[in-house]
């Protein structure tokens, strides 16, 4: 079968990415560039805000045909007063503890020079994302290290590894997703029909219990 990434051309992508750029009001116009080959975009410029960045790589991710996208972008936050590294250190922990999801209590925030140092332990790699993510929204914010650890209460194993794949089909309707575990590494493989199906497998590998790192390098979009 010919898979739309194939029948695709390189133009027809690029004309369709930056077109969902300047559609997305999260992402400043006409500031990131876009070139494409075999598939593969690159962005580059510069944005004011690392949630602007987010936002452009995400966009070009649901345009159909991308196969991967290389972020190239810089965040260069605009010469204006912006929010100290106190204010961003206090904006950060109150923006983890308003999040019920997230156990702020077991989480640190530190500032320097724009750029937030999250630490702390969680049960979940997910809430360990999920963190991640709300720091990335913060006005101000230039880029996140995330050195959460993750510590779960119980060890995966053989039926952590069924259950992961009976959710995966469940979500997915299909066996075309395969997950293994190794200790606390989850690998997805297989073929997935849309960059919203593999963000979906990502999603549900990292609720597992005991996850630590998610490998999905196998997992190919083609649909």
């Amino acid at each position: 079968m010919t898979t739309a990434a194939t029948t695709r051309t390189d133009p027809e992508i690029q004309r369709d990415v930056l077109a969902e750029l300047d559609w997305d009001p999260q992402v400043p116009p006409t500031v990131v560039g876009v070139s494409v080959m075999h598939g593969v975009v690159t962005l580059t410029g510069s944005v004011g805000s690392y949630a602007e960045r987010w936002a452009a790589v995400r966009g070009a991710q649901r345009v159909r045909g991308v196969r991967a996208v290389a972020d190239d972008i810089e965040v260069r936050p605009p010469d204006v007063s912006g929010p100290t590294d106190t204010d961003l250190a206090l904006a950060a922990s109150r923006a983890l503890e308003w999040d019920s999801f997230v156990p702020a209590e077991r989480l640190d925030v530190t500032a320097a020079n724009g750029w937030l140092i999250l630490r702390g332990e969680v049960e979940f790699g997910w809430q360990r994302r999920t963190a991640e993510r709300e720091l990335r929204r913060l006005r101000g914010v230039r880029g996140v290290t995330n050195l959460v650890e993750v510590r779960p209460a119980r060890p995966s194993g053989e039926r952590a590894r069924r259950d992961l794949q009976r959710a995966l089909s469940r979500a997915l309707g299909t066996e075309r997703v395969v997950a293994e575990v190794h200790g606390d590494t989850v690998v997805l493989s297989g073929v997935v029909r849309s960059w919203w199906e593999r963000d979906e497998a990502e999603r549900i590998a990292w609720s597992a219990p005991g996850v630590r790192t998610v490998d999905d390098d196998r997992l190919v979009v083609a649909g």
